[in-house]
């Protein structure tokens, strides 16, 4: 390490380190899941209620028009962005330091996140605007600007976006790319580099509606191949189930540890899982509304497009995660040397020999660069709010280039933790925007409700509540927006 680089690091560890430790370890973990649960109450358990409405929201080919991208584009990206390594390498971690238990609290982070997921996302469309190109850009930076009329706490958020989503993490993904395909293909970081490097900025000098319409292909294609290969272990091996089941259980709530280190085998199993979830699901983060915004919602009401990252809640947390926890618990591995994707790839070994080993890492690279162009549209939303136009564009496209590029060769730990931090400080922004904005949800939940009861698909009219400032009535008047 350069002397430059070393002294930066010296000088730059021990303030990050302090902001992730207060922030992550006392307030994130805690806030998230409160908020979670505010939710879910508030909005009389939603997300049970309305999870078999939410499939048919999400239909190929439905929505989508000269301003928006459809309803199943918008939860293709923003899935593409939170399935990635975390599910892979995040949930053997978990398991790895928390053992079998961290799994049940990855769930229950996952079923409370949902109506967060839920509450930020409607926000994100009800306050959305068109850009100079006539596209249709929001997220929480806007509804902070627009509906608490806070624009410090919109810029705030939006530089601790770009600093985490627009920079650092494309570099852990590409690192996490280039360890599995040099595990399983023996390719040299060089050619790694290169091929992501043209692959992405093909993709991203196309701009979001280009990016939307790659994770429309591939994130449903990866996702239904590693969910059927984990649903095969567990059918062949349907009678070890019940007792990976009962392993997670008691694992949650620190019954297989003596007497005396229950209470702290429970705190790391709560922690791992729920730490884990947080990083993979992003409900409360303010990452996917900035997606959800861009969306034609169908039926035209901002919580139908709510509802639709709820369920993009479910898929990434108890459905892949929960397919990843299952491979390794099932193959018995759990405890060896090596963990992250390793330990993943070896679980698929034991039941599939190298194929499983090449296609974890195959799997790993479609997750992980989905999550790369997928992180690019929440940096594109924020510069753009920023004011940064065509130029500020290019250089970002550039900018998550040279990141990629060089996240392959080199993972700097002090960079790490800095995105965690702004990460950190975003989440926290957006929690205290949602919350102040939770009457603003009550009201969109009851009138879409309403129109459901009454038989009638939903169409939301600014005209009908006055009260709400900030909302461009040109789009949410009865009948999609000209």
């Amino acid at each position: 390490m350069s002397a430059p680089a070393a002294l930066i690091e010296t000088l730059l560890s021990p303030v990050v380190g302090v902001i992730n430790q207060v922030l992550w370890d006392y307030l994130l973990v805690y806030g998230l899941l409160g908020v979670g649960v505010f939710f879910t109450v508030r909005l009389r358990l939603l997300q049970l209620r309305r999870f078999g409405h939410m499939w048919g929201l999400v239909r190929p080919g439905q929505g989508g028009d000269a301003s928006g991208i459809s309803p199943f584009q918008a939860l293709a990206t923003s899935l593409a962005s939170r399935v990635g390594t975390g599910n892979i390498a995040g949930v053997a971690i978990a398991l790895s330091v928390g053992g079998p238990g961290a799994l049940f609290w990855m769930w229950c982070t996952a079923v409370v996140g949902m109506a967060t997921a839920y509450a930020e996302s409607s926000l994100a469309q009800l306050y959305k605007v068109r850009d100079a190109d006539g596209q249709y850009r929001g997220g929480p930076s806007y509804y902070m600007t627009l509906g608490l009329g806070r624009r410090w706490m919109g810029v705030a958020f939006a530089v601790a976006l770009l600093v985490s989503y627009g920079a650092v993490f494309s570099s852990v993904h590409a690192n996490a790319i280039g360890q599995s395909m040099g595990e399983a293909f023996g390719w040299s970081p060089l050619v790694v580099a290169g091929g992501l490097v043209a692959l992405t900025a093909v993709i991203v000098f196309g701009g979001m509606r280009r990016v939307a319409r790659v994770a429309e292909w591939v994130v449903p294609f990866m996702s239904v191949a590693y969910l059927g290969l984990a649903g095969w272990v567990m059918v062949t091996n349907l009678g070890e189930v019940p007792i990976v089941l009962v392993q997670v259980v008691r694992g949650a709530f620190g019954l297989d540890a003596a007497a005396g280190g229950m209470l702290g085998a429970i705190a790391v199993a709560m922690l791992q899982g729920v730490r884990r979830g947080l990083y993979s699901n992003e409900a409360g983060m303010g990452s996917a509304p900035n997606i959800a915004a861009a969306a034609t919602p169908v039926p035209h009401h901002p919580a139908s497009q709510g509802l639709v990252q709820s369920l993009g809640v479910f898929i990434d947390t108890l459905l892949i995660c929960s397919a990843t926890g299952f491979l390794i618990l099932l193959s018995g591995v759990l405890g060896s040397e090596g963990d992250g994707v390793l330990l993943t790839q070896r679980a698929a070994g034991v039941f599939f020999g190298d194929f499983g080993v090449v296609f974890v890492a195959v799997a790993l690279f479609f997750f992980a660069f989905t999550t790369i162009i997928g992180n690019y549209t929440y940096a594109e939303t924020n510069l753009l709010y920023l004011g940064g136009g065509r130029t500020g564009l290019f250089v970002l496209r550039l900018v998550t280039l040279a990141v990629v590029g060089w996240g392959v060769f080199s993972r700097v730990q002090v960079v790490w933790d800095a995105a965690d931090a702004a990460m950190a400080v975003m989440a926290t922004i957006n929690l205290v925007a949602i919350v102040l904005l939770s009457g603003v949800v009550v009201k969109l939940t009851r009138d879409y409700d309403a129109q459901l009861r009454a038989g009638r698909a939903p169409e939301f009219d600014a005209g009908d509540y006055p009260e709400l400032g900030g909302v461009d009535r040109g789009i949410w008047r009865r009948g999609p927006g000209s």
